[in-house]
């Protein structure tokens, strides 16, 4: 079954061609601006962000995190965002 944004996606092509990421990104813009943009929910993002770990992961460009970089990142919790 598609997923709402897969849905969207689909429907944002023309002719078979995908819209190129200007004019993607033009389309937001106005959507934003006239209160018509999609809101995702908490479950869509994280399927997106789910599916773009995946597709980081497949074609090689994820950041794989030593043990020492992943001890300073957990060692730093959550500290940057509450330096405010």
């Amino acid at each position: 079954m598609a997923s709402e944004h897969d849905k969207r996606s689909a429907a944002g092509q023309k002719g078979g061609e995908a819209v190129s990421q200007e004019q993607h990104q033009k389309a937001g813009h106005a959507a934003h601006e006239s209160g018509n943009a999609h809101e995702f929910t908490s479950k869509e993002a994280r399927e997106a962000g789910s599916k773009g770990g995946h597709a980081a992961h497949e074609s090689g460009n994820a950041h794989e995190f030593t043990s020492k970089e992943a001890r300073e990142a957990g060692s730093k919790g959550g500290h940057a965002a509450h330096e405010k």
